[in-house]
């Protein structure tokens, strides 16, 4: 075979070569991410990887770390919550699409919540843990958590919705009188807005 062949063919394995080596590499950094979530611990699980590629450890520590402090995060959303581990990936030169998977489905979004006050006995009572699905769909007789511009989170039943604000009752009726002050329960016209969400477990 001819020098001048020889030559052409090692320079067109080369370029091929270069081209294949473009392609892996452009697709080792476009990738799916799974964040799995049952309203207090987070995985992070990756999918559409070459065999020869692994996500770097830094990048799935850090975006678990953040992923956990959302949710547990009253005014984190879906949204907020993909734009975060898009915005660590981006840090890493990575392209990624996030889905978010619970106990609920697919981008449905739990958050942990706990009870303070005597407010919704017998319902619930002191230092209860609860899981709140973040959600605007909302039926009068659920129990939600929501921001009071005084209060912070309440937990409270929903008795009413009109419009756009909705009424929320305390379950403890009890009215107590003591040296002539009145104790009782919040109820309290909010909007909907202010709801995080349903109560769907309570432990």
């Amino acid at each position: 075979m001819k020098l001048r062949n020889i030559i052409i063919i090692v320079l067109f394995l080369l370029v091929a070569a270069s081209s294949a080596a473009f392609i892996f590499s452009e697709q080792s950094h476009n990738l799916e991410i799974t964040l799995k979530t049952n309203g207090t611990d987070v995985q992070i699980q990756t999918s559409s990887i070459p065999f020869f590629t692994s996500i770097p450890g830094s990048m799935k520590h850090e975006m678990e770390q953040k992923a956990i402090n959302d949710i547990y995060e009253d005014s984190s959303t879906v949204d907020s919550i993909k734009g975060d581990m898009k915005d660590i990936a981006h840090n890493y030169n990575y392209n990624i699409t996030v889905k978010i998977v619970s106990q609920y489905g697919t981008d449905q979004l739990p958050m942990p919540a706990t009870v303070k006050g005597t407010s919704m006995q017998p319902t619930l009572h002191e230092g209860q843990e609860l899981i709140v699905l973040k959600t605007k769909d909302l039926k009068v007789g659920e129990i939600v958590v929501a921001r009071h511009p005084s209060y912070g989170l309440i937990v409270k039943r929903l008795t009413q919705i009109k419009g756009d604000e909705v009424y929320l009752m305390s379950d403890n009726r009890e009215v107590i009188v003591k040296d002539n002050m009145i104790t009782k329960g919040l109820d309290t016209w909010l909007p909907t807005d202010d709801v995080v969400g349903v109560v769907e477990e309570i432990n």
